[in-house]
């Protein structure tokens, strides 16, 4: 099968030797099999993990001798060996793609740039624009700028949200290990999983049972990079990175390679995608069975009647997570009413919200054209 765009995460583990630096010659056959697939007509966009390794890698050549002593766990100073790290990996690339006469683009996003509507718009114009120029955009996390509450922490999940952004056909996983395993007899996750056409909760516990090394990820964050990029269209594959020609054998290839995780045969519009998952939840509105089986089975907007209680503090046009009564998150959407607005609404009938208000907003908690449902919801 020929893909007309693809997105490529490379991680720290299979990015750096065995001293912990930066492997500069799996990067050039890195390089040379990207501009292989370029040239064969797809649009190829790479998600690349190994900034702070390689500002540690720097870094610890001279510490010893100019630097104090200092916390290595700390928010700042993973900043800091960014900050280093990040030229040092576009350096390498650089060159590495010169040699097949390939530009490239440094792009770094945080989750802000994927949650707030005209940055999101602007990024993937920007990104747009740089593959009609001929050019691969380079993506990592900007981690000098990001903090805890706005990083992805992962570019499982940033790659999924560049390949979901750019309506790319396939998403390449590269790996430490060659994919998903599953329980053999004797309960030792042993067995590659080939083909996942649905992600449930027995999938889930093969991902939480069969850790991998990986960087700040696991398979734990390839199975949510897996709901991403399904529901967006794309198929995704979780394949050893270090394999020989790992990129056209899972482009061209009749074998499966790796793990292959197929797309849902509906895929979201991009404004449902960008509702489930680039934005950050404020808060959780708990409904009553009734009210969720409306939602899901029959498309229906939540009214104040389905509503239990809220969690958290959210003002109006803030998104919220939809739970059932056990807490498990099926939607999630723009609330027409703030936490404390539901407060004295919920249970009561749309033609109770004005009295019990002096207004009434919205005869909709949350209407059905500003929610999405959740993966899975359906399960």
């Amino acid at each position: 099968m020929e893909y007309r765009r693809i997105v490529i995460k490379v991680g720290t583990s299979t990015l750096t030797d065995e001293t912990g630096g930066l492997d500069r010659v799996y990067i050039a056959s890195l390089a040379m099999q990207c501009a292989a697939e370029r040239r064969s007509g797809s649009d190829v966009v790479l998600v690349s993990s190994g900034a702070i390794r390689a500002g540690v890698d720097q870094w610890e050549s001279f510490a010893s001798r100019s630097s104090p002593t200092v916390s290595a766990d700390t928010m700042p100073f993973k900043q800091a060996m960014a900050a280093i790290g990040q030229p040092l990996l576009m350096q390498a690339y650089l060159a590495a793609f010169a040699a097949y006469d390939v530009p490239v683009a440094q792009v770094l996003l945080t989750r802000e740039d994927f949650g707030e509507r005209q940055r999101f718009l602007h990024a993937r114009n920007t990104l747009q624009q740089l593959l009609k120029l001929g050019v691969i955009p380079i993506i990592n996390e900007n981690d000098t700028v990001a903090t805890e509450e706005i990083r992805f922490g992962d570019n499982d999940t940033l790659a999924a949200m560049v390949a979901s952004t750019l309506d790319a056909d396939l998403l390449i996983l590269l790996s430490d290990v060659d994919g998903l395993y599953e329980p053999d007899e004797r309960g030792r996750y042993t067995r590659l999983v080939r083909q996942v056409e649905r992600i449930d909760e027995h999938i889930w516990r093969m991902a939480r049972g069969s850790g991998t090394r990986v960087g700040t990820g696991g398979m734990v964050t390839k199975l949510q990079a897996a709901q991403i990029a399904t529901a967006s269209g794309a198929t995704m594959v979780i394949a050893y990175g270090r394999r020989d020609g790992v990129i056209h054998q899972v482009c061209h290839s009749q074998d499966f390679i790796g793990t292959v995780f197929r797309p849902l045969p509906h895929k979201l519009r991009h404004r449902k995608r960008w509702l489930a998952y680039g934005l950050p939840s404020i808060g959780a509105i708990v409904v009553n069975e009734g009210a969720k089986t409306r939602i899901v089975a029959d498309g229906k907007s939540l009214l104040p009647a389905g509503v239990l209680s809220c969690r958290g503090h959210f003002q109006p046009q803030q998104v919220v997570d939809l739970c059932n009564e056990k807490g498990a998150v099926f939607a999630r959407g723009f609330t027409n009413y703030s936490s404390e607005e539901l407060t004295r609404i919920a249970g009561c009938q749309t033609s109770e919200i004005e009295e019990r208000l002096g207004f009434r907003r919205a005869d909709e908690v949350v209407h059905r054209g500003n929610m999405v449902l959740v993966y899975g919801a359906l399960l």
